[in-house]
């Protein structure tokens, strides 16, 4: 039995909470024991993770529970190795995730309202309550299972004041037969913040990275003298993204700042180890031009291949001042390994392989890749030209968020960030034939109070010599596993153009690696057709990390996507990241 009193009680004996956040949806299945082994020899008696709604039901009613879906697997691992286990399950998490964790088919109602009493948002959450919580439920410790605490939703007090919305999560779950304390995290250095995010029946929770003394004695006038202080998220790294600098922090501040937190409450390193955003699944911040890299290591005390760091080594110093730490051994033999350079085998532009990979949909105006039920990746869009009309510039009317232009098939223009609406002279004048919309989607934001503003694709219109051209065909490519397996090689290949390339290596102990892409720009890597993650040329991340689990013994095949025209001969499979 767990409770909140004024303090933490387990079994009726005060208990200080001392979690790490390891992700289950950022590191591959094979690996969840090695994590949290290592969770365990720091000290730690606790794990938290988020569940991401748009993870688990990609679309509407389609719900994965299977490999890295699997979070009730990742819940008795937890449980098998002694910890206990914080669950945040909100339909919004923030994390640095796409949409903050909410599903992008949400858009498809041009009235959405998120985070707040809009019914048609708030029915779309109890149906997934409905599956989630029934899952979650016999996991909870007072039925032997070791989750302690849920959380009803994040950082709240950032986005909004709606109550009854909050009231609406905690009664739901509470109907769902969830029963552990339940608790909310939000920043303590805000009082409108802070109570915005607050709700009776749940424990408000700190997210902060320094000056504990300060921050729990905001929070203690907040919530009161007699109930226990946690730090929900104890921001010992941080985050990167594409085209700015590689956070760290020094290891002794870090252990430092671990130390005052523990004489005063509970902790939860965010992050023990923050692994990967594979595929297209990294988030934006609010005002960001560019999103989040797909590396997720946030200099946390393990890295994203789960070595130790010496902010580990500090920190399980500092821990075993408030506790015994108890060393279990290790029981996976991770291996690492450089495989040198591989050499491109086939490759194929998009345009010569495109009717391979999607059926064109027709409609008189552009659609949303909401619209189109292609909530990742790219669409490509196609005009074609009246036959004696001379195509000499051209722009796109609400655009999210990056569009490459092309003149029957031929690179034209780029237009992005601050230019993503201005007109573009095309290179070569010319009467008839198409012009070729490519739309990326670079990551919706993550963070904010414009959520309702991530629809992607082309929103307005094209105008082309001035005025609105009709007449669209649009091909989705969310570049999914069955993509990837219908590109055809044979179909042809032209310079300076989006290109697929094809790389194959022959390994007979499959080890953990990093891919490294130097010599092409822009796009994404599939190994054995599983979406690795996005790279850009512009770094910081140099390297997109592979673990041995995504590779076979024998033959394996990498595919390289690259959008902007630049592309190497060869990869290289390296033993060490590279970050900067």
């Amino acid at each position: 039995m767990f409770e909140i009193k004024d303090d933490f009680y387990l079994d009726g004996k005060p208990f200080k909470i001392i979690s790490g956040a390891v992700h289950y949806f950022r590191t591959v299945p094979e690996y969840w024991r090695d994590r949290l082994e290592k969770l365990v020899n720091i000290g730690c008696n606790t794990v938290e993770t988020y569940i991401p709604w748009n993870f688990q039901e990609p679309k509407k009613g389609e719900y994965h529970w299977e490999g890295m879906h699997d979070v009730c697997r990742f819940i008795e691992t937890a449980q098998q190795l002694g910890l206990y286990i914080i669950i945040r399950p909100s339909p919004y998490i923030c994390s640095e995730w796409e949409f903050g964790g909410l599903p992008a088919w949400l858009l498809k109602d041009p009235k959405m309202r998120l985070r707040c009493s809009y019914q048609p948002y708030l029915d779309a959450v109890r149906d997934y309550y409905k599956v989630l919580m029934p899952k979650l439920a016999p996991y909870q410790c007072d039925r032997g299972g070791n989750i302690i605490l849920m959380q009803i939703e994040n950082e709240y007090g950032y986005y909004g004041n709606d109550t009854a919305y909050l009231d609406f999560l905690r009664d739901t779950m509470r109907e769902l037969d969830i029963t552990v304390p339940l608790v909310t995290s939000d920043g303590p250095w805000s009082e409108a913040v802070f109570k915005s995010g607050m709700t009776d029946g749940a424990l408000p929770t700190g997210n902060f990275g320094s000056a504990a003394e300060w921050q729990f004695g905001e929070m203690k006038r907040f919530i009161g003298e007699k109930r226990p202080l946690m730090c929900m998220e104890f921001w010992n790294g941080w985050f990167d993204a594409w085209g700015g600098e590689h956070h760290t922090t020094e290891p002794e501040k870090a252990a430092h700042e671990l130390d005052e937190l523990l004489k005063r409450g509970s902790a939860n390193f965010y992050m023990f180890e923050g692994g990967t955003n594979f595929g297209f699944m990294a988030g934006r911040n609010c005002g960001s031009r560019t999103a989040d890299v797909t590396s997720y290591e946030y200099d946390a005390p393990l890295t994203e291949d789960g070595r130790l760091t010496e902010k580990y080594a500090l920190c399980k110093e500092v821990i075993a001042k408030y506790t015994d730490v108890k060393e279990i051994p290790l029981s996976s033999n991770i291996k690492r390994a450089d495989f040198g350079k591989i050499r491109c085998c086939a490759k194929t532009d998009l345009f010569s392989t495109l009717l391979k990979l999607a059926e064109p949909v027709v409609s008189p105006y552009p659609l949303s890749f909401e619209e189109l039920d292609c909530y990742y990746g790219y669409v490509l869009y196609r005009i074609k030209l009246h036959e004696n009309e001379l195509a000499e510039n051209a722009r796109c009317e609400n655009a999210a968020d990056r569009v490459q232009a092309f003149r029957n098939g031929r690179y034209a223009f780029t237009a992005f960030a601050e230019n993503i609406g201005e007109q573009f002279e095309f290179p070569e004048k010319s009467s008839g034939g198409s012009v070729e919309l490519l739309v990326e989607n670079i990551g919706r934001e993550n963070f904010g109070t414009g959520l309702e503003n991530q629809r992607k694709g082309i929103l307005g219109g094209a105008v082309i010599n001035g005025h609105r051209y009709f007449g669209f065909e649009m091909f989705p490519l969310p570049l999914d596993e069955k993509q990837i397996a219908n590109i055809d090689f044979e179909s042809g290949y032209t310079e300076g153009v989006p290109a697929f390339y094809k790389f194959e290596l022959d390994i007979e102990e499959p080890a953990d690696t990093f891919l490294d892409t130097d010599g092409f720009g822009k796009g994404a890597a599939f190994v054995n057709g599983f979406n690795l993650g996005r790279f850009w040329e512009i770094g910081p991340q140099r390297r997109l990390y592979l673990p041995a689990p995504l590779l076979k013994k024998g033959r394996n095949t990498i595919v390289i996507f690259e959008s902007e025209g630049k592309a190497a001969e060869t990869i290289r499979l390296c033993g060490e990241p590279a970050l900067s």
